[in-house]
C-alpha cells in the first residue's frame, strides 16, 4: 500500500481549498456554468440526467482499509448508500450534491484520497492489474512506476489541456491482465536476456466509434527513461492531436492517421531532446518511491493446508469458488482472492453498498494486510489471504453476497451505468444486463460453458469496452426507441481483439433470447473444453449468425 509524503497531502488539501472556493463562485453566479465546467471536470465532478457524479481516483485500483471504508462513509452520508467501480479502477457516486462535493474531497483528503484528473482532457488515472506485487506470473512488481507515472502526471501543466483525455496502463505479468492494448499508451514492462528491466510501449489504442488496439512503436525500452520516452509521446499528440474535432481527437485517429512507424519516427525524434535528461530515472529514485509501499510480512506456511484440501473435498460450491475466484499467489499458503460484485440479476454489475465495503476493509484487515484492490473487471480482490482462511472468508462473502463463484463466467458482466444514469448513453445497460442475468442463473450451466466474457456498453464512448468483451451489447438510438447491437469474438489480454458486428440490432427485451441463441450455437459447434473465443476463432463468425438470425443472409 503506497504511503503519502507531506508533498502528495498537501497538494491534495490545496486541491480541496481551492475547489471549494471555485463551487461558492459557482452557486453565487460569480461563475457560469461554461467557465465553471472545465474546472469541475478537473475534479472529476459531472452533470448527469439526475445529479452530479462524482468520480473518485484509486490509483492503480489500490486501497487501504481506511480509504475503502471512508468511501463506504461517503456512499452512506452523500449518497444512496453504494458506490460504482468503474473499468479504470475507480469508484463513482451518482447522486451528489454540488453543494456537498467540497466536504466529500475534504473527507477523502483525510484518507490521502483524491478526485483529481479523474476527468477532462489530462492523463487519467494510471492503471495496472489488480494482482500486481503478488501474481505467481509477475516478472517485476509494476506499481512504483505506475506511481512515478501518477506523480509525474498530477497536475502537470504541459498535459493539462491535451486534445483529449488520456489513458496509460501497465502490465508485467506473462498474461496481460491490464488490457494494455486499448489504451491511449501501454506499457509491457519485463526482463531481457541479460537481466535487465525493459519496455515494451504500445500507443494509439482507444474503443469508443473507432475502436483500435494500439500498435507497438518502441521495443526493449530500458525502464530509466519512462518518463522521458512517455513524454516525448505527449508531445507529440499535443502538437499534432486535432482539436477541431472531439471525435477524431484521440491520439489512436493520429496513430491511425499517419501510421505506426511514422509516429513512432516523430517519437524518437522529439525523444532525442528529452534522453538522459532531468526525467530520466535513477535506481535511487525507483526505491525511495517502492519504498513508500507498505511491505506484507508474510508468514512461513506449506503451500496446501490440510483443513483447507478437506473443505474442497467436502463443499462442491466452495471448491467452484476457490477454482474460479482465486489467483496463485508467488508467496507458498497464500493466494488473492476475487470477490463478485456481480451475484445476479438483483445487483447491477460493479455496484457495492457502504455496508459490504465496510465488511471488505474487516476481512482484509482479519484475513490479510489491510490491502484491497479494484479490478478493471469492476470486482473487488483480497491480495494476501492464508488459504487456511479460505473457508471461513468464502462463508462470510457468500453471506454478504460477495461469494459468487463467476468469475469470468457470462454474468460476471463489464457494464456501464448507462442510460439510467448517464446523460450521454443512448440506452440503458443495467436492465439488459439484469435480464441476461435472470435467463443465466444456473451456476452449473455457466461453469460448463467455461470462460465467456460479455461486456455492456449504453452508448458508442464504450465505457462498458463491448468492444472487448467476447459477446459485447452496444445501446443504440433509432428514432427516440432503445436498440442493441451485438458483436462477438472480442478479448483482451495477450490475444486482445475487436468484436464485429453480427447484424442488425435487437429490442431489449428480444436481447436474453439472442445471448441464449449464441451460446447455443457455441455448445453446438464446440469441442470438449473448448473456450467460446476459440470455438468462434474455429468456425468464424457464420454459425453464430445463423444461429441467430435463422439464416446469414439477414445479418449481412
Amino acid at each position: 500500500m503506497y504511503q503519502y509524503d507531506q508533498y502528495d497531502e498537501l497538494l491534495v488539501r490545496e486541491r480541496v481549498a481551492e475547489f471549494r472556493d471555485q463551487v461558492a463562485r459557482r452557486i453565487s453566479g460569480e461563475l457560469s456554468e461554461e467557465e465553471f465546467l472545465p474546472l469541475r471536470l478537473q475534479n472529476g465532478l459531472y452533470m448527469q440526467k439526475h445529479a452530479y457524479m462524482l468520480r473518485v481516483a484509486i490509483p492503480y485500483g489500490l486501497l487501504s482499509a481506511r480509504q475503502l471504508r471512508m468511501l463506504a462513509h461517503i456512499a452512506r452520508t452523500y449518497d444512496k448508500g453504494y458506490g460504482h467501480f468503474t473499468t479504470r479502477q475507480n469508484i463513482q457516486y451518482n447522486w451528489i450534491q454540488l453543494e456537498q462535493a467540497p466536504d466529500i474531497l475534504a473527507d477523502l483528503a483525510t484518507v490521502n484520497m483524491h478526485a483529481i484528473q479523474t476527468s477532462g482532457n489530462c492523463v487519467r488515472n494510471i492503471t495496472t492489474e489488480q494482482f500486481a506485487g503478488v501474481a505467481q506470473d509477475e516478472l517485476i512488481d509494476p506499481r512504483p512506476l505506475a506511481e512515478i507515472l501518477r506523480q509525474w502526471s498530477t497536475l502537470n501543466p504541459e498535459f493539462a489541456f491535451l486534445p483529449r483525455k488520456f489513458k496509460i496502463a501497465l502490465s508485467s505479468s506473462a498474461e496481460d491482465r491490464a488490457a494494455v492494448r486499448m489504451h491511449d499508451v501501454g506499457i509491457y514492462l519485463h526482463q531481457n536476456s541479460a537481466g535487465e528491466k525493459v519496455l515494451k510501449v504500445f500507443a494509439g489504442g482507444g474503443l469508443g466509434r473507432t475502436p483500435i488496439l494500439s500498435s507497438l512503436i518502441r521495443e526493449d525500452l530500458p525502464w530509466q527513461h519512462m518518463l522521458t520516452y512517455v513524454e516525448a509521446v505527449l508531445r507529440v499528440y499535443n502538437r499534432y492531436g486535432r482539436r477541431d474535432n472531439k471525435y477524431k481527437a484521440r491520439i489512436k485517429i493520429l496513430v491511425k492517421t499517419l501510421g505506426a512507424d511514422v509516429f513512432a519516427k516523430e517519437v524518437e525524434e522529439e525523444w532525442a531532446h528529452l534522453k538522459d535528461g532531468p526525467a530520466t530515472l535513477t535506481e535511487q529514485e525507483y526505491e525511495r518511491v517502492a519504498r513508500h509501499f507498505q511491505r506484507a510480512h508474510y508468514e512461513q506456511l506449506p503451500d496446501e493446508d490440510t483443513d483447507h484440501q478437506r473443505h474442497l473435498a467436502e463443499d462442491k460450491r466452495f471448491a467452484q469458488w476457490v477454482k474460479r475466484n482465486t489467483q496463485p499467489h508467488k508467496v507458498a499458503g497464500y493466494t488473492a482472492v476475487t470477490l463478485s460484485t456481480k451475484p445476479g440479476a438483483a445487483v447491477p454489475p460493479g455496484d457495492v453498498t457502504a455496508e459490504q465495503m465496510d465488511l471488505i476493509a474487516d476481512w482484509s484487515e482479519q484475513f490479510g494486510f489491510g490491502e484491497v484492490r479494484i479490478a478493471h473487471e469492476q470486482n473487488v480482490i483480497l491480495p494476501d489471504i492464508r488459504k487456511k482462511d479460505l473457508y471461513a472468508l468464502w462463508q462470510l462473502a457468500s453471506s454478504a453476497g460477495l461469494g459468487t463463484a463467476n468469475l469470468g463466467l457470462l454474468t460476471d458482466m463489464i457494464a456501464c451505468p448507462g442510460g439510467d444514469y448517464c446523460s450521454l448513453a443512448n440506452a440503458r445497460s443495467l436492465p439488459i444486463a439484469q435480464a441476461i442475468a435472470q435467463r443465466f442463473d444456473d451456476l452449473d450451466y455457466l461453469l460448463d460453458l467455461g470462460d465467456l466474457s460479455l461486456n455492456i456498453s449504453g452508448c458508442i464512448n464504450a465505457c462498458g469496452h463491448h468492444h472487448m468483451g467476447n459477446i459485447g451489447i452496444l445501446g443504440v438510438d433509432k428514432n427516440g426507441e432503445e436498440w442493441y447491437q451485438v458483436t462477438i469474438g472480442g478479448a483482451q489480454g495477450n490475444n486482445s481483439a475487436i468484436g464485429k458486428i453480427i447484424g442488425p440490432s435487437f429490442r431489449a427485451e428480444e436481447m436474453p433470447s439472442v445471448i441464449e441463441r449464441l451460446v447455443l450455437t457455441f455448445s453446438e459447434c464446440r469441442i470438449q473444453d473448448e473456450a467460446f473465443i476459440d470455438t468462434l476463432t474455429r468456425v468464424g463468425i457464420e454459425p453464430f449468425k445463423t444461429g441467430v438470425y435463422g439464416h446469414a443472409e439477414q445479418a449481412s
